[in-house]
């Protein structure tokens, strides 16, 4: 199939909004070519150069600024790079949600979330008292007095930092326990099997691992330097064995888990999947 080519779409709005920068700090496109081309200078790199001409061009919306003019006007006009971005269309602060648009196949540790120099949230101090965490309730209206939600401000309400985990959509060890595209939190500092007795499978300790070639979210008992793999009993993964920690180790225990109650796929897989054994299986199910 072949791939479309796609042009740039001239936007002159954003030209606009690039030449009120440099009006604002007072500065011809002449003298922002001369203070960019010591920027390059000091960079040792070309790209960070603009031009008269080229600026010219930007500011009538006909050429969009690669990372290094960005960060050239960003430098020049005293501005914020995501302010120049936003001129563009693209919002940096969207990216967390608009990641949900791609969705991988395999369980992998997510990338630290965004974190804007000097960034600040405003909390109303009575914010702590006035929700009540101890009852089930619906989060808009829990937090109705207030406009948004931010990820960040939920994030503080635990003191306790944690890994955060994402279960690949073909990652089926755990269901229907923790379903394929649950997102789990992590506690770094439970890294090794605990083998105590548990009262039932809720109370039993679940484990992020990770293996040579990803990473698996389950159940997990030590023999000798043999780490198995336990999958819930209604999965229709294998119980696997890898060296340990050579070939599996653990990330560290599952204490939280977000997921739709509903599987993702309305007709999950009832064989095994081969390509998510790695290791030697045993001929057992726990």
């Amino acid at each position: 199939m072949r791939t479309p080519r796609l042009g740039s779409t001239p936007n002159p709005e954003a030209g606009k909004k690039l030449r009120a920068e440099r009006v604002r700090v007072g500065l011809s496109t002449r003298a922002v070519q001369e203070l960019s081309l010591g920027i390059a200078r000091e960079k040792n790199n070309q790209d960070y150069y603009i031009s008269h001409a080229w600026l010219t061009d930007a500011e009538n919306g006909k050429f969009t600024p690669n990372i290094y003019k960005v960060c050239t006007l960003s430098l020049i006009y005293k501005c914020s790079w995501i302010d120049i971005l936003a001129f563009f269309g693209i919002n940096v602060l969207d990216i967390a949600r608009e990641q949900r648009l791609v969705r991988l196949p395999h369980t992998h540790l997510l990338g630290s979330s965004l974190e804007l120099p000097g960034q600040k949230i405003v909390v109303p101090v009575e914010l702590r008292n006035d929700v009540d965490l101890a009852r089930t309730n619906l989060l808009s209206r829990m937090f109705e007095t207030y406009a948004q939600i931010p990820v960040e401000l939920l994030q503080q309400l635990d003191p306790e930092r944690c890994l955060c985990g994402y279960v690949g959509l073909e990652d089926y060890t755990l269901d229907p326990i923790i379903r394929p595209g649950s997102v789990v939190a992590i506690d770094a500092r439970q890294n090794k099997v605990k083998m105590s007795s548990w009262r039932n499978a809720a109370d039993r300790p679940i484990y992020f691992v990770e293996l040579r070639d990803g990473y698996v979210c389950s159940w997990c008992e030590l023999d000798g330097n043999q780490l198995i793999l336990i999958p819930c009993p209604q999965s229709p993964v294998q119980v696997r064995q890898v060296r340990y920690p050579t070939d599996g180790d653990i990330v560290g225990r599952v204490i939280a888990v977000t997921m739709s109650l509903v599987s993702v796929d309305p007709d999950p897989p009832s064989q095994p999947f081969p390509r998510l054994r790695p290791g030697k299986d045993q001929g057992r199910k726990t």
